[in-house]
């Protein structure tokens, strides 16, 4: 008998803090929203690179220090 008083004042023991609160609302974490966001560095870089490149071929491809004049055929003395 003294087993069983022993093992029920026990369990009484070990049980009461468990049910002592009761349930409580669970605490959630916030859900993190990411935002993207607009680049202003990366959008712009690559278009501008590939029109200096195309002015700079370009320029280089038709120009020479003296002007070109069309060649115009000498009327012949004959």
């Amino acid at each position: 008998m003294k087993k069983f008083v022993a093992a029920a004042a026990l369990s009484a023991l070990v049980a009461q803090p468990a049910l002592a609160g009761g349930m409580a609302e669970p605490v959630m974490e916030p859900e993190v929203i990411a935002e993207e966001s607009v680049g202003t560095g990366g959008g712009w870089v690559v278009p501008l690179i590939l029109i200096a490149l195309v002015a700079a071929v370009a320029s280089a491809s038709g120009s020479s220090d003296t002007p070109m004049t069309p060649e115009v055929p000498m009327p012949s003395l004959q």
